[in-house]
């Protein structure tokens, strides 16, 4: 049976009407790249049953999103937010559950706001504003533009030597699609950069003794992620350990 992937989702009113709601890209990426099969996992906060349902996945992907992780998570500046606002019930979803995933061994892929997540969840810090910063590019993504132009290639980052990724897509330098507010300013202890932006900032990043796959990145690899040879590679990587996973969690619960 193929893995299952538990995806994350984000709490949006539409209509006046409470939904979870995660883009239709991401399910895709789970479905056509890695092989497996995506299930929505709802910004229910505290009501998750983080246990019970990780007892239940092979693997996760933390999406990516317009709205910003809330400062207080760590000791940022609440008065200024990001003009798509935040998403305190995804925090309240997503950081606990990163947590639990990476101590229980259950794989993680974590893209945009999930690169972010993944180092707020693990003890690291964000910039709010990255444009604002001296030395930093503007990593915002152009909305003027049309999709297609602007899940092109934005800039290039540099792997580190011997790093997973590096090895992973057998280079040292990758031209991405990264757009973005928010950005790693203090990266969390257990957590090793994996790439940069020509700017400094990280955009690559590996929780280093992690018992499976846990990887986050900044850019949107989810973009067409089955056309793409370096995104076909990262999926297809994340793919085999929720498939290590699954196995091993059927054989446990063969033998209980």
């Amino acid at each position: 049976m193929r893995p299952i992937v538990g995806v994350t989702a984000c709490y949006k009113a539409i209509a006046e009407v409470g939904n979870h709601c995660v883009a239709n890209k991401y399910a895709e990426a789970v479905t056509r790249a890695a092989d497996c099969v995506p299930v929505l996992i709802p910004a229910l906060g505290d009501e998750l049953d983080i246990d019970s349902l990780l007892a239940r996945l092979d693997g996760v992907l933390a999406t990516g999103s317009p709205s910003g992780v809330e400062p207080v998570h760590y000791g940022g500046e609440s008065s200024r937010q990001t003009p798509e606002g935040l998403d305190q019930s995804r925090d309240a979803t997503t950081l606990p559950l990163l947590r639990a995933a990476v101590q229980a061994g259950v794989p993680v892929l974590a893209i945009c706001r999930g690169h972010q997540e993944l180092n707020v969840a693990l003890g690291g810090s964000l910039h709010q504003f990255v444009h604002e910063l001296p030395g930093k590019r503007d990593h915002r993504e152009d909305t003027s533009v049309p999709e297609e132009e602007r899940y092109g290639p934005v800039h290039s980052v540099r792997l580190a030597p011997n790093g997973f990724l590096a090895e992973l897509f057998g280079r040292e330098q990758l031209e991405v699609n990264s757009l973005h507010w928010q950005g790693i300013d203090q990266l969390a202890p257990g957590l090793v950069a994996e790439a940069w932006a020509e700017d400094g900032l990280i955009e690559g990043a590996r929780v280093v003794d992690a018992p499976a796959f846990a990887v986050s990145v900044q850019w949107h690899p989810e973009w067409r992620a089955a056309e793409n040879p370096y995104t076909r590679a990262l999926f297809q990587a994340f793919g085999k350990a929720c498939r290590e996973r699954g196995l091993a969690r059927h054989r446990w619960s063969a033998s209980a």
